[in-house]
């Protein structure tokens, strides 16, 4: 009965929260197509929307730990789910993506990514994307940010291993930024292609970040254990456990 309930209420959850989002999008798009900071202020306006929903809706709190960064830093998160992104964006002043092309097609979505500088990525071609990553982030004059790269390439359920992919440590190699390492429990109550979400405390931890000039090798080897670590230690602490 309990899993019945928290089906529904995640179900109206999930339609109230996109159709804020298309309402949001109506209001802000007028002053996002001026000024940039309309689509900062859409793309935080929204995240912490959902949060707050979550919240009250489902019972699904979420806590940021650790420093959150301001600076032109890299972001290298663990994803499980769309609520680590939701989670991230809504405390990073100036979030952008290394994000599949395909989303630049998706509606409203799609025009706020590429308002907020986004960096649109053909994931078949794996040599091809990286020199694309690599072309497009020091062509021209970048203004500081924040880019959320996820070094597993796409989103991994609770307990599942995946390697890390070269792509992020390239990026660290290339363009000499500190990498701040996140972890997360996200998907132990919001996994991916569910309706269902559960109630809980769905925790994103900013970790100390690692400094340009270690090689590539030593660089990806500290920033998955690191990441793989501490979130094994925050689902963990959700209580679910990890085998082996």
């Amino acid at each position: 009965m309990f899993y019945a309930l928290q089906w529904l209420r995640s179900l109206i959850f999930t339609i109230q929260a996109y159709l804020v989002m298309a309402l949001m999008a109506v209001f802000f798009i007028p002053w996002a197509l001026f000024d940039q900071r309309g689509a900062f202020a859409a793309v935080h306006t929204w995240c912490n929307w959902v949060r707050w929903t979550a919240g009250w809706m489902i019972g699904l709190k979420s806590e940021i730990r650790g420093e959150v960064p301001t600076g032109d830093v890299i972001i290298a998160s663990k994803h499980q789910s769309f609520f680590d992104i939701i989670m991230i964006v809504s405390v990073v002043p100036r979030p952008k993506f290394i994000m599949k092309k395909q989303i630049l097609w998706t509606p409203i979505v799609g025009w706020f990514a590429r308002r907020i500088d986004c960096v649109p990525v053909d994931r078949g071609k794996r040599g091809a994307a990286i020199k694309s990553m690599v072309d497009a982030l020091t062509r021209g004059e970048q203004k500081p940010a924040q880019l959320i790269i996820f070094p597993q390439g796409t989103r991994v359920a609770p307990g599942v291993k995946r390697d890390y992919k070269v792509g992020v440590s390239i990026l660290y190699d290339e363009l000499k930024k500190p990498v701040v390492p996140a972890a997360c429990n996200v998907g132990v109550f919001w996994p991916r292609q569910r309706i269902y979400r559960a109630p809980g405390l769905a925790v994103v931890e900013f970790l100390p970040q690692i400094e340009p000039g270690l090689s590539k090798r030593e660089f990806l080897q500290s920033v998955e254990e690191v990441v793989e670590s501490r979130s094994d230690a925050l689902m963990q602490e959700a209580g679910f456990q990890i085998e082996g």
